[in-house]
């Protein structure tokens, strides 16, 4: 019987990548998204991956979408907490909701998935979590206070939780992609784009592939040794000592 792997966000962008890079590498996949139907119903014909939708920033919503998936797929072997939105602005113009809404759908969302499977993959003895953070969260960035906390919490989280867990035979790892040419970075207008690309040393955005395949190689059973750690994946963008 396959493992079961969750990803939030699942759908769309570097979550779409992983889903299906996961699918491809034996597992059963759940893929969680929380507003476009339609999207999610044409990822689900497209790729035959079950999609579940609930708000990955809400406890109760969580606790519901984690027990159909148990009831439906079997216990969840694999997390990736990739669900994360953007609410830009300079801090002296942002508002308590750009603020709340990023820190509780890119942080707080880590907290709620990874509280409702730990107990199961300590019962079990093994399970990996893996985080999707961002180079934004080791260097921050002008116009993203809020994002750039969010994701420098999904470090900090991912450390903690690693040292918890790390004699239950469960791995907690992070991703801190660059650039990622995806749906979101193609909104960046045309000039700052190629003004982003300039500061990338290979050259070119990143691929929602590359990301997936870093998920699939801590996935594996022989990432065991592999706990805690941060994987910059940003064309040499930013190195973090």
């Amino acid at each position: 019987m396959s493992r079961v792997a969750v990803v939030t966000g699942g759908t769309r962008g570097i979550g779409r990548a992983i889903s299906i890079a996961l699918k491809d590498a034996g597992y059963t996949v759940a893929a969680n998204f929380g507003g476009n139907e339609a999207a999610a119903e044409e990822f689900k014909k497209e790729t035959g991956i079950a999609v579940f939708k609930f708000d990955v920033g809400n406890f109760a919503e969580c606790e519901k979408g984690i027990a159909v998936i148990e009831a439906e797929l079997g216990p969840v072997d694999v997390l990736v907490n990739n669900a994360g939105v953007t609410r830009d602005g300079m801090l002296h113009k942002l508002t308590p909701e750009a603020w709340d809404d990023v820190i509780r759908i890119d942080l707080t969302s880590c907290f709620n998935m990874s509280r409702l499977v730990i107990d199961g993959m300590r019962e079990r003895n093994y399970g990996r979590i893996v985080s999707i953070s961002s180079i934004n969260g080791q260097k921050g960035q002008m116009g993203q206070t809020n994002y750039s906390a969010a994701k420098a919490g999904v470090i900090g989280f991912t450390k903690a939780l690693a040292q918890e867990t790390a004699r239950k035979g469960i791995t907690v790892n992070c991703i801190a992609p660059g650039y990622i040419d995806t749906d979101m970075v193609a909104a960046v207008p045309a000039k700052v784009l190629e003004g982003i690309i300039a500061t990338i040393p290979v050259g070119r955005l990143g691929k929602a592939e590359e990301i997936a395949h870093c998920v699939t190689f801590l996935a594996d059973d022989k990432a065991g040794f592999i706990t805690g750690a941060t994987i910059t994946a940003n064309g040499a963008q930013y190195i973090a000592g």
